[in-house]
């Protein structure tokens, strides 16, 4: 065995031996009820053996359902061998129970059949005359009581394991699709902005001389830039960090609509000249949603400044309170590459990432190139499907 394994399987022989004290318990007050007004105590020793027989061995009865059902029926078939009538014999029910709460269905109906012929001979012999029928229905009834108890046990307990099993599998998932969340919004924040810092910095590089202020503007939108992807980067990490670590930090709201005229600024000061239109009532849409949006336009933006040098965005974006729909197109030469034509290969996460986002509201999205030169990206969400 080994090493690592060895304290998980000493917890598991720990919970098997934990079920003998909790079922001792029982069993104790079961030979005590069944001693009788003294018929046990005031018999001969041997009698307060059987009696110990016939209902010790439910101390183990969980552990060893069947093994415990064939001592006692054990102690039971020398009980009718020596003629003794016990009350004690209700341990051979809680035994069957035990069966049917713990074991399948072949040994149950095993079990059950065993105690059918010992009713059969109990009431054979201990019966009253002409009461032999009404014997063995009575005692079939109560083995049919504690089988029929057993099985809805065993039924309940696999109904509340599935239930649990559902619940982790469904805590599963949602961890998954936190993750995949958070890779998105990664992905988003970090292209995005590292593709911004690098326009900037081969602008700063080509003017330093000629220019220096246009320059020394560059850097400053590079710093704000990084200070902003630092700000995004925490945000999108703030479910995986410990409250206790954010109290003193004030809290920021998700980007969204309205923060796509400043996001065109900043592609502006890159190089890209962008155009932003919004119609409808912003206010109107989730926060969810207007996160998204945010989130399609800046990766839309990102490819275009990536793979498309001297071209021009136009964003539009359409809200109502059952749909919203967003549209980026870069108009170019017709001879530069569209943003994906060059680097599909190395950047397919860009738009299997807005696909994501836009599937979460049962929407589609449109990504290709448009006649005369340019691409262009159209991302449909349904605002009033349940999600």
């Amino acid at each position: 065995m080994n090493p690592a394994d060895r304290p998980a399987a000493r917890l598991t022989a720990l919970s098997r031996w934990s079920t003998v004290p909790a079922d001792a318990l029982p069993a104790a007050a079961l030979f005590l009820v069944t001693l009788g007004p003294g018929q046990v105590l005031s018999g001969p020793p041997w009698l307060l053996a059987l009696q110990t027989a016939l209902v010790a061995p439910l101390a183990w009865r969980r552990r060893a359902p069947m093994t415990v059902l064939g001592a006692i029926g054990l102690a039971a078939a020398v009980q009718w061998a020596l003629d003794v009538q016990l009350p004690a014999d209700a341990a051979l029910l809680v035994a069957l129970y035990t069966v049917a709460a713990h074991r399948p269905w072949r040994h149950t109906l095993a079990a059950a059949l065993a105690l059918q012929a010992g009713v059969l001979l109990a009431a054979a012999r201990w019966a009253p005359p002409g009461q032999f029928p009404f014997t063995v229905a009575a005692l079939s009834a109560m083995a049919a009581a504690a089988l029929m108890a057993g099985r809805w046990m065993r039924v309940r307990r696999a109904y509340v394991t599935s239930l649990e099993r559902d619940r982790e599998q469904r805590a599963r998932l949602a961890v998954a699709e936190e993750r995949a969340r958070m890779t998105r919004d990664m992905h988003d924040i970090v292209t995005h902005n590292l593709s911004v810092m690098v326009a900037l910095a081969d602008s700063a590089a080509y003017v330093r001389h000629s220019a220096p202020d246009r320059a020394a503007a560059a850097m400053e939108h590079i710093a704000a830039t990084g200070r902003q992807a630092l700000q995004d980067m925490r945000r999108s990490l703030s479910p995986v960090t410990s409250g206790e670590d954010r109290l003193d930090e004030p809290l920021q709201p998700a980007p969204g609509i309205a923060e796509l005229g400043p996001l065109a600024e900043r592609m502006r000061a890159a190089g890209l000249a962008t155009c932003v239109r919004v119609a409808g009532d912003a206010e109107a849409v989730p926060a969810a949603a207007q996160l998204t949006i945010y989130r399609l336009v800046q990766e839309a933006l990102t490819n275009t400044l990536r793979h498309a040098s001297g071209a021009r965005a136009d964003v539009r974006v359409e809200v109502s309170p059952s749909r919203a729909e967003v549209e980026v197109v870069d108009v170019r030469e017709p001879a530069a590459p569209g943003p994906l034509d060059a680097g599909m290969r190395g950047h397919r996460r860009g738009i299997a990432g807005m696909r994501e986002r836009v599937a979460a509201y049962g929407g589609s999205l449109d990504a290709g190139p448009v006649t005369g030169g340019g691409w262009r990206v159209l991302a449909v969400l349904d605002l009033g499907a349940p999600r």
